[in-house]
């Protein structure tokens, strides 16, 4: 990780550590005993009197991932120096585990940083379902993903479902839990926690509906279960859809559920930029 700054103020080290650069106090304790914060190329204490026009410059070497780097199809969406968007496809792990260890987004990223030259690391800050596709935002190092996860991001997601609503808007507000171990399934129960989701109806046909939603809680399967709830699952799951939406969907040759991360809206945690991100896929059938 590499941060700059070029300072347009007095002040000391610390204010710009915290201001302009945004830092957590835990990585400036953590990296002012070293030489990872300099000023004109220079190790500084962070009470060191910093001028306008000096450079202030935050060194923090990732930790090397325990999974190899492999070089794969990789759809770039968004790049700076803080953060990568890219398209995910249906039936790709984001992480290695301790069952599948190659041919995740995780693999295929860090294949593209050595290919790129570039001293980055695996910051996941949006996650999908292994059959979920679409745009996954991650950071390059552990700073920019604390600032992402503490900061506002807007999720659009479209999907086709078996039924439809009644209105052509609403929001579904149920609260979940997850059901006893070893499942890892979740369902609508007084006892869950608050979930709402937002839908908007983008086309109708006889049987089938697409839909824009919008998760305004962030709970595990939430999408999937909200609209299974309500009485149109999401064609193509297999864990929530209806017999009837199942029967469909093995028509149909579905293998994975027509569920697409279309959008994401954010601030940049260090530009202060207002960016709308979008995948090139959608939700076809």
């Amino acid at each position: 990780m590499e941060l700059r700054c070029i300072a347009a103020r007095e002040g000391r080290l610390s204010s710009f550590l915290r201001g302009e650069m945004k830092m957590s106090s835990s990585l400036m304790n953590r990296l002012k005993w070293g030489e990872g914060i300099q000023v004109n190329g220079v190790p500084q204490h962070t009470n060191y009197p910093v001028k306008p026009g000096d450079v202030i410059t935050v060194s923090s070497d990732e930790e090397a991932p325990e999974y190899p780097a492999e070089d794969g199809p990789l759809t770039v969406l968004y790049e700076d120096d803080h953060i990568l968007a890219v398209d995910k496809p249906a039936g790709m792990l984001i992480h290695p585990s301790r069952v599948k260890n190659e041919g995740t987004l995780a693999n295929f990223v860090a294949g593209y940083y050595r290919r790129t030259g570039q001293n980055s690391a695996f910051h996941p800050v949006t996650r999908l379902d292994r059959d979920t596709f679409g745009i996954v935002l991650l950071a390059k190092n552990a700073h920019v993903h604390t600032l992402l996860q503490n900061g506002d991001i807007r999720k659009t997601y479209h999907a086709w479902v078996y039924g439809r609503p009644e209105g052509d808007r609403g929001t579904i507000d149920a609260p979940i839990a997850r059901r006893p171990l070893p499942s890892l399934l979740r369902y609508v129960s007084p006892e869950g926690k608050p979930a709402r989701t937002e839908y908007r109806v983008l086309k109708r046909m006889e049987k089938l509906c697409k839909l824009e939603l919008r998760p305004v809680t962030g709970r595990t399967h939430q999408l999937r279960v909200h609209c299974a709830y309500m009485g149109f699952p999401i064609l193509g799951d297999p864990q929530y859809g209806s017999p009837e939406s199942q029967v469909l969907s093995t028509e149909l040759g579905l293998s994975y559920q027509i569920l697409c991360a279309k959008r994401l809206e954010l601030v940049h945690p260090m530009t202060g930029e207002n960016l709308i991100l979008e995948s090139r896929m959608d939700a076809q059938i």
